[in-house]
């Protein structure tokens, strides 16, 4: 039976029940690179690190070591247990009084009801640390932060030992800067359980004729191999150079991790207000900006596209009716245009009623008819009978929140999986009644491109 709740201080188990001592120190710095504070932290802090980078670029999150990490495998409770492993932490902790806040990162996976596959076993189905080292950059200013969590008061040779590592930290990585990487050499490519893929697009159109669901979203993955392993350090250095418009994020579990480009917000909360994104309908970019606008202009006149699109603005206006004294959302949608892909956009945003919160938000959105279905039960149903994959972390939850309630997940599509020297890339569809399985097998391939470049390969038309 999978444990339900762990809770550590990155090596050893916490009691849930125990009064916590925090202590934190944080320090100004005048110049300092994210990238470079992610590769400093690799020698001691392999496989605790995480990065994450919001759309516009005016907030870079970057994570080294485990000061208390939450790791849950419960299934509809795992939202509440993160919550209330967090507000614990905070407890008896003044978070008025420092310069800046805590924030716990980390992501739920996308299923706990599926049956999950050998390659997502490093990761529990939530899974959320605060870092022994945090650093934020927002308005142009730079903070380190950094953070011990204990059932015992820290001692000065403990706090000692913190401040010089920290500052070793940050001297390495402001005199040797960011490495430079060449793209990895792909040993070979393996379309995984590509005739059941194929053959769920039928089952699924099926069942949706029959009128059990009106859209289902079906995943499907590829397994890349390499001539010699990858490092988390390496794909962060390419998608910050080629995914200027998305959320950037990369996220270690030990020997394995996670990280992706991904154009779409689930859910922001600050100052109490919330905004979410209905991004729903895609088409591919043009070679020329003529033939771009041409694809958009199609795309925004598309029923099936706008069918798909409106499923996500109907449930997610109706999540904000639910959570918001008030809300605001356009009479239509318009064009979210990225390196590779243009989507159908409308942004929502609303003031949030006293007894929401993010992750109330999180769980009453995810997952939203762009990554599921519709209506949202008999889709993850029929997902469960057909999808060939376990998606994991794929098209989940993934982003932070601080000790004030402020915080932003996005969802995790754009994404891929890397353990040693293998990759697993995801793609998925929504799937009515008239789709075709060429056609979705098809708009897949454009999808799977950006981490595909990232890793140095190609599709057959480029």
């Amino acid at each position: 039976m999978k444990q339900q709740l762990s809770i550590t201080n990155g090596d050893h188990a916490i009691d849930c029940q125990a009064e916590l001592s925090f202590y934190t120190e944080t320090v100004k710095v005048d110049s300092l690179s994210p990238r470079a504070l992610f590769e400093a932290g690799a020698e001691h802090f392999s496989g605790k690190r995480f990065f994450w980078q919001n759309r516009e670029k005016t907030f870079t999150l970057v994570g080294l070591g485990h000061a208390y990490t939450v790791a849950t495998n419960a299934d509809d409770a795992r939202y509440e247990q993160v919550e209330r492993a967090w507000q614990h932490v905070l407890k008896n902790t003044d978070v008025t009084q420092m310069q800046q806040q805590p924030i716990l990162f980390g992501s739920f996976t996308f299923d706990p009801k599926k049956t999950k596959a050998a390659e997502w076993s490093a990761f529990p189905e939530g899974f959320f640390a605060l870092a022994t080292h945090q650093l934020v950059i927002r308005n142009e200013q730079i903070f380190m932060s950094t953070f011990y969590v204990s059932d015992a008061p820290i001692t000065p040779e403990q706090r000692e030992k913190l401040c010089k590592e920290r500052d070793e930290l940050l001297h390495s990585a402001q005199v040797n800067g960011v490495s430079s990487f060449a793209k990895p050499t792909i040993e070979s490519t393996v379309e995984r359980h590509k005739e059941a893929y194929l053959q769920s697009i039928a089952n699924v159109t099926d069942r949706i004729k029959k009128q059990e669901a009106d859209k289902v979203v079906i995943a499907r993955s590829l397994a890349l191999t390499f001539e010699q392993p990858i490092t988390s350090d390496l794909l962060l250095a390419q998608i910050m150079n080629e995914q200027q418009e998305s959320y950037l994020f990369v996220f270690e579990r030990g020997e394995d991790f996670f990280f992706g480009a991904s154009p779409e917000r689930l859910v922001m909360v600050k100052d109490n207000d919330a905004y979410s994104s209905c991004v729903a309908g895609s088409i591919k970019r043009g070679t020329t900006k003529t033939q771009d606008d041409a694809y958009g202009n199609e795309l925004l006149n598309d029923a099936k596209n706008l069918q798909e699109h409106q499923y996500v603005v109907d449930m997610i206006r109706q999540s904000f009716e639910e959570n918001c004294e008030m809300y605001q959302l356009p009479n239509g949608p318009q064009l979210l245009k990225i390196r590779d892909i243009q989507h159908l956009f409308t942004p929502i945003e609303g003031q949030l009623k006293k007894e929401a919160n993010i992750l109330h938000m999180v769980q009453n959105l995810h997952p939203t008819p762009a990554l599921g279905g519709a209506p949202r039960k008999d889709a993850l149903e029929i997902i469960r009978d057909y999808e060939p994959t376990d998606r994991g972390v794929y098209a989940a939850p993934i982003g932070w929140m601080n000790a004030t309630g402020d915080g932003e997940f996005a969802v995790a599509i754009r994404s891929a999986l890397v353990h040693d020297q293998r990759a697993y890339l995801y793609a998925g569809g929504g799937i009515v009644a008239d789709s075709v399985p060429q056609s979705e097998y098809e708009e897949t391939l454009v999808k799977f491109r950006p981490m595909l470049r990232a890793f140095g390969g190609n599709l057959h038309d480029e």
